[in-house]
């Protein structure tokens, strides 16, 4: 088995042979060939967020937030393994005909591990939500997935943006987001940290923004400092896309391209997307940059192509055919995929729906027979997309009729006049009128919340200015609820919405974020019983009233259900089931480091805290619970959350079953940080919560529980 060592010295010895403009050469994501060395060209940018993107048919599941809502690291490196495997078909059928283009190669800039603090931000949907330990434990699954375990990589991860990158997205080319000591190692750094030091990440991209005050692709704390000097990391580092021009364009901490590119690749930034490293050997001519410092870079990125067995024709993977792609059984993981991403939020009893008492279902909505409300953004291409109405027709059958209607478009521009928007929603209530129940699609899609430059709402650019949904959708919601039929409303987002207008009178209310490509098949199953819905939010549900801090201002304070004092509409941690789940005959262990023995009291010694839990399915559907374990210290601390999340697991419980849960809290997750960034284990009473939610004052108002309180103490 080939070493990291191994690798670097290959890669060494093929630099050597290179001048220093080759080298420097290599360093562009649009990589040229050195014919004379047997080197060809290769293309960096490649994405796979939630399935292999942009490159043709590719099995796509939903968007990374509806992963985030499954809480199910497990099955996301399941997901990755065969986004991983679809990859190396794609590539080596490409590497076949002579392709070596954008989007075809094997070095996929995923995941997006950056907090997804506000819930303005358009570019949210690409995260695992608000809380640091569900990104870090989602975010190492999908690199381990990508990556694999073999003699080569599979493909190559890439954790981004790195660092305390969450908008604005119209800022982002010159903002300069500013993270206290504290916020940075709480909050902002623990995921990329994790995926360097546990996941072994083989890339870091760089942010588009400064962070305190430095660009982070030219970042000396960020990149020398804290990366490659606390964490140790061995991988190469990318710019995000054009990022090394706004040093000189936007942040204006350099001149010109000379500068720009010299800086970056001093701090360590190792590829440029982009075209300002074209200018490097200006930068070597005005002595900013030495050729040492090149040929560093370049030995970075061809120990990753070493690693990839891009070089060995007996590579393992090189056989992965074509076939491989959109396989049956990679669909069927799409659909179950889909499944465990739907957050029940209310459920008067109305579902799951009988057949037997039916006779015409009204489905309304711009979601109800979208694609765009399937795709998420940085998405693939499916054969065969499912609806929500698609999946509805065929869920139904034939003794059930299916009236359809739009009822009004995604987004109107506010040139219209309500009077003549009115006139769009007669249909509608007509198929209401006509109905025994109504599902009600409605939401976003790319067009109202993205990337900077992605979206058609161009006065947010790609952030949102409101929780609220865009007014036609709000008029046509009461106009149907006016009718007086029962009303499931079913939301595709990729981020918070507030209806909770409408709340008394919906009937039930589900959150499909972008459900991939049967995503419209797992709503069906869901709603009539195929399927017991799982998913809790991995966000906080604001209402729009609700007073968020400043989108520029990246304090905590006021963000996330750890620091958030107010009320929300939705909590973070919640969602329904089918069925009932009990917990009973709580445990505390303490592991000393020493496994053999144990002890009465949290201590430094410890290293780990094991909670143990018996939950009993009280239903009478089989169910997955998600087992969730807030920490609370009681004590006076600096900027203390009012609990955060420490443990999760999910489990599947049949009706009537009890099982015996054990969740491992490793002792770093006991520690807090102080005002100057330092880890500080604080002495006193310490509360564990246990249970279906966190320990909100919404969540037991909603669920008409709370959890397990298991309570110990730290001594010093």
């Amino acid at each position: 088995m080939r070493t990291q060592e191994d690798f670097v010295k290959q890669a060494e010895e093929l630099v050597e042979k290179m001048t220093v403009e080759e080298a420097a050469s290599q360093l562009l994501h649009r990589a040229p060939a050195i014919e004379r060395l047997g080197i060809p060209e290769y293309n960096w940018w490649s994405e796979a967020l939630h399935g292999v993107a942009r490159a043709g048919i590719a099995t796509v599941f939903p968007q990374a937030i509806g992963m985030a809502a499954a809480f199910d690291p497990a099955f996301l490196k399941k997901e990755a393994e065969v986004i991983a495997t679809e990859g190396r078909a794609k590539y080596n059928a490409a590497v076949a005909e002579g392709d070596r283009d954008i989007y075809k190669g094997l070095t996929f800039w995923s995941p997006n591990i950056n907090i997804f603090r506000d819930p303005r931000w358009g570019r949210g949907q690409e995260t695992y939500g608000e809380d640091p330990l569900l990104t870090e434990e989602c975010g190492k699954a999908f690199v381990e997935g990508l990556q694999g375990d073999g003699e080569y990589l599979k493909t190559a991860a890439c954790a981004k943006h790195f660092a305390v990158h969450s908008g604005p997205e119209s800022l982002r080319h010159e903002f300069d987001a500013q993270a206290s000591p504290k916020d940075l190692r709480e909050t902002y750094l623990p995921a990329f940290e994790a995926l360097v030091k546990d996941a072994h990440v083989e890339s870091v991209m760089g942010a588009y923004n400064r962070t305190n005050g430095e660009p982070c692709c030219g970042s000396q704390t960020l990149l020398v400092d804290i990366l490659r000097g606390e964490w140790g990391f061995t991988g190469h580092v990318v710019s995000d896309c054009w990022a090394v021009r706004d040093f000189h364009e936007h942040h204006h901490v350099t001149e010109n391209g000379a500068e720009s590119a010299s800086k970056a690749v001093r701090m360590g930034c190792d590829l440029n997307c982009g075209c300002t490293y074209e200018r490097l050997l200006e930068g070597l001519e005005q002595g900013l940059i030495t050729e040492e410092e090149i040929r560093r870079c370049a030995i970075h990125v061809f120990t990753t192509r070493y690693k990839l067995g891009m070089f060995d024709p007996a590579c393992e993977y090189n056989q992965i055919p074509y076939s491989e792609v959109h396989k049956k059984k990679h669909v069927r993981m799409a659909l179950k995929a889909a499944e465990k991403s739907i957050v029940l939020l209310k459920n008067d009893g109305i579902l799951p729906l009988h057949k037997e008492k039916l006779k015409t279902i009204g489905v309304i909505g711009p979601n109800a027979y979208s694609t765009p409300a399937l795709y998420g953004n940085y998405n693939g291409d499916s054969d065969e997309w499912i609806t929500n109405l698609d999946g509805i027709r065929k869920q139904a059958g034939e003794k059930i009729r299916v009236l359809y209607s739009k009822g009004c478009s995604i987004y109107c521009g506010p040139k219209e006049s309500l009077s003549r928007r009115d006139k769009f929603y007669s249909e509608a209530v007509t198929v209401a009128k006509n109905s025994d129940l109504v599902i009600l699609c409605v939401g976003l899609d790319g067009s109202l919340e993205g990337e900077q430059g992605d979206t058609g709402n161009s006065d947010a650019a790609g952030d949102k200015t409101t929780l609220l949904l865009p007014e036609c959708q709000r008029l046509l919601i009461q106009k149907v609820l006016s009718v007086g039929k029962p009303v499931i409303l079913v939301i595709n987002s990729g981020s918070s919405v507030d209806l909770s207008m409408y709340e008394k009178q919906a009937s039930a209310i589900l959150q499909c974020w972008y459900s991939g490509e049967r995503g419209g098949e797992a709503l069906a199953r869901v709603l009539f019983g195929k399927a017991n819905p799982c998913g809790k939010l991995p966000v906080t549900f604001y209402y729009e009233e609700n007073q968020l801090p400043e989108f520029t201002d990246y304090s905590m304070q006021g963000r996330t259900y750890r620091y958030f004092t107010g009320r929300p509409w939705y909590p973070f941690g919640y969602g329904l089931s089918y069925t009932e789940f009990a917990y009973e005959e709580p445990e505390l262990t303490f592991v000393n480091r020493d496994l053999s023995r144990q002890q009465a009291l949290f201590h430094p010694t410890v290293k780990e805290i094991r909670a143990s839990v018996t939950v009993k399915n009280t239903g009478k559907m089989d169910g997955t619970e998600i087992v969730e374990a807030y920490l609370r210290y009681e004590g006076e601390a600096f900027e203390k959350p009012l609990h955060k999340l420490v443990a999760f697991r999910t489990v599947l419980v049949k009706a009537g079953e009890k099982k015996r849960v054990t969740l491992r809290i490793p002792a770093k997750r006991i520690y807090s940080v102080d005002q100057d960034g330092k880890q500080v284990l604080y002495p006193g009473e310490y509360t564990l919560f246990v249970g279906s939610s966190q320990p909100d004052e919404r969540s037991r108002e909603l669920l008409k529980t709370e959890p397990l309180r298991l309570s110990f103490y730290c001594g010093a």
